[in-house]
């Protein structure tokens, strides 16, 4: 009696092997990084944000279209690296207080939102893997189980920077529609603050102008001391 030969399964073909390789947590990792170099060197050399800060949206259509215009442009501004507080001074002394903090809690959204993204889609599956140490345990976790209220804090006291904020989040298991309301919510305070005093900046010595650099100063004080305070608890 002859004995069965087993099957054997036929190996994928070239485009199946390309597929996958393509398709692996690093090598979507690695667009991410060329995806973020790229922006970094626009930034550079084009220096998109003297389009955003140079009033040329305002002048190309006027009213509610160009704040909306601003909004975008502050969007791609931002995931480009570009520093949000020039934005927000820039959004205040082209359309006032009411429509240029419109426009900077628009294009800050949005520019986190396709950051998250970014890094969600690109990043998260690869550097999940790299997830070591005391301090980034201690934030992945809580990021993954108290998002919101974890994002919120960080956009309310502005003491890590934007773009990290927002990988960070993007890396752990926190929700996308709870890291959209979070940054929206808590932005508002120290956008709003930069907005009024880009707003009054022909007005030094004005009570609103000093209010919203005294705002400035204070929260960025608050946001150290919170900083230091994590450290030594994480240290101890």
């Amino acid at each position: 009696m002859l004995d069965a030969v087993p099957a054997t399964r036929p190996s994928p073909g070239l485009a199946v092997r390309c597929t996958r390789v393509l398709l692996s947590p690093w090598s979507r990792f690695s667009l991410l990084v060329a995806v973020l170099v790229a922006a970094a060197t626009a930034m550079l050399l084009l220096e998109p944000q003297r389009l955003v800060t140079s009033g040329r949206i305002g002048e190309l259509s006027g009213g509610a279209t160009a704040v909306v215009l601003f909004g975008l442009a502050y969007g791609v501004c931002t995931v480009a690296f570009v520093p949000r507080p020039l934005l927000n001074l820039a959004a205040g002394a082209l359309f006032g207080a009411q429509a240029g903090l419109a426009a900077a809690l628009g294009g800050t959204v949005l520019g986190a939102g396709i950051s998250f993204l970014l890094g969600r889609v690109l990043g998260q599956d690869a550097l999940r893997t790299l997830v070591r140490g005391r301090w980034l345990r201690a934030a992945d976790g809580q990021l993954s189980r108290h998002g919101f209220r974890s994002m919120l804090a960080l956009r309310l006291f502005p003491g890590v920077p934007f773009a990290a904020a927002n990988y960070c989040a993007a890396v752990s298991r926190m929700s996308y529609p709870a890291f959209l309301v979070a940054t929206g919510l808590g932005s508002i305070p120290n956008t709003a603050a930069y907005v009024v005093a880009g707003s009054e900046a022909s007005s030094p010595t004005s009570p609103a102008f000093l209010a919203a650099m005294g705002f400035i100063v204070l929260t960025g004080a608050g946001a150290m001391v919170v900083a230091w305070r994590r450290r030594h608890r994480l240290g101890g």
